[in-house]
């Protein structure tokens, strides 16, 4: 079997095994990642999924894939006529289609579930399918930067307006001022991206997401991690937190 996974049964919504066995690895984790707009989650998910060699189940990616496909499960079809709508998709809903690719949360190389839990409604939900499924979740990673930070991140970031390639004005800027490298075409700054509209991002955030730290930390299983520094130094940063919480969970365990 493939040392790669192809996340097919997470897009798919069907029982076909994506991971290669534990046997291959010293063992497997399962993993919750939050964070607001701009730490760079989406990198670090990518990092994490090669250095553990876990599935990277993204409710994001499943959506931008469900694009391209006809044959969608009944709640992924459900969940993208709301979006078509212009409205929220619910916690119902969303629980619906993890539940629909429940087989994931027993993936043996193990996952790394992004983009849900975003309410306590559905943290708690998801703590009760966990429980149903017998899954026990090694830790919650949150990603960490001050408001200043994550408005200089996303506030710098430019957009080509023809091929969308993205630019950022201080880490990766364009070799012409406004002008994309790869089709010429003009950078712009989405208007999501203008400090204003982050602004009010993060206040969506912290009143629908940032209690969702309480809900874990109760159970332990919260890790803060700052996401200051390049991916890599953030990377180490969260395998050294890591590798501490699940050791102290084992010496409980013990006792």
């Amino acid at each position: 079997m493939s040392e790669k996974s192809t996340r097919n049964g997470w897009f798919q919504g069907s029982e076909i095994h994506c991971c290669s066995p534990t046997s291959s690895r010293s063992r497997s984790y399962r993993l919750i990642l939050l964070g607001p707009p701009g730490v760079g989650k989406g990198t670090q998910a990518q990092l994490l999924s090669e250095k553990l060699r876990a599935c990277h189940l993204s409710t994001g990616d499943l959506f931008r894939s469900a694009a391209c496909q006809s044959d969608l499960s009944p709640a992924l079809e459900a969940a993208l006529s709301a979006m078509r709508r212009g409205e929220l998709v619910s916690d119902e809903l969303v629980m619906s289609m993890i539940r629909e690719r429940q087989h994931c949360l027993h993936c043996q190389g193990g996952f790394l579930l992004d983009g849900v839990p975003r309410t306590i409604c559905q943290a708690k939900a998801l703590d009760e399918l966990l429980h149903e499924l017998d899954v026990d979740l090694d830790a919650v990673i949150s990603y960490e930067l001050p408001l200043e930070q994550i408005v200089d991140r996303l506030g710098g970031r430019r957009t080509c307006s023809g091929c969308k390639a993205v630019y950022h004005l201080k880490s990766n800027p364009p070799k012409a001022v406004g002008v994309c490298d790869q089709c010429g075409g003009e950078l712009i700054c989405r208007d999501d991206d203008r400090p204003e509209a982050i602004t009010v991002r993060m206040k969506a955030y912290d009143a629908a997401t940032r209690p969702l730290n309480d809900h874990y930390a109760n159970q332990g299983r919260l890790l803060k991690i700052s996401a200051d520094g390049s991916p890599l130094e953030i990377l180490q940063r969260t395998l050294d937190a890591l590798g501490g919480i699940v050791l102290n969970r084992r010496a409980r365990e013990r006792v």
